[in-house]
């Protein structure tokens, strides 16, 4: 089962009054069971096992001949409040194919305001904006695939 789709039925779980849901699909068998916190318990489905691979110790020759590797930098956080998406699913700009987008670079935006569409499991979710300001990034493409907690707004 893909990842994408079993963390959307686990959201969906968590948000309903669904306390147990169990699918079957070819290539396993999932039971989700909502208590004090959500537990998902995969039956009969093949377990993959990455190898762990640890670095041998350098010897005192060795070390005077590898240089020295710098850790990479982190990629700056954007400055401004990120809005960020609530759920797994497809984001998009506008309420239909062809409609003007919700909001462009630059738009003034109030708390509440309807900010772009997101589709989980054939349904159209209107998120809107956790704060009032100007957009000045949008970080997702139309139609493109967000993940839960994925930001795609910046708001100053």
């Amino acid at each position: 089962m893909d990842l994408r789709k079993l963390k959307t039925l686990i959201d969906l779980v968590s948000e309903s009054n669904v306390s147990e849901l169990e699918i079957t699909e070819a290539d396993g068998k999932v039971r989700i069971v909502k208590s004090a916190s959500v537990a998902m318990l995969p039956v009969a489905a093949p377990a993959v096992v990455a190898p762990v691979v640890m670095p041998a110790a350098p010897t005192a020759g060795a070390s005077a001949a590898a240089p020295a590797v710098a850790p990479a930098p982190e990629p700056a956080a954007p400055e401004g409040h990120a809005v960020k998406s609530p759920m797994v699913g497809t984001f998009y700009r506008s309420a239909s194919p062809g409609a003007k987008a919700f909001v462009e670079v630059g738009s003034e935006i109030k708390e509440g305001e309807p900010i772009c569409i997101i589709e989980a499991m054939k349904i159209m979710n209107e998120i809107e904006a956790d704060k009032s300001g100007t957009v000045t990034r949008i970080l997702c493409e139309n139609g493109q695939a967000v993940e839960f907690g994925q930001p795609m707004f910046i708001i100053e």
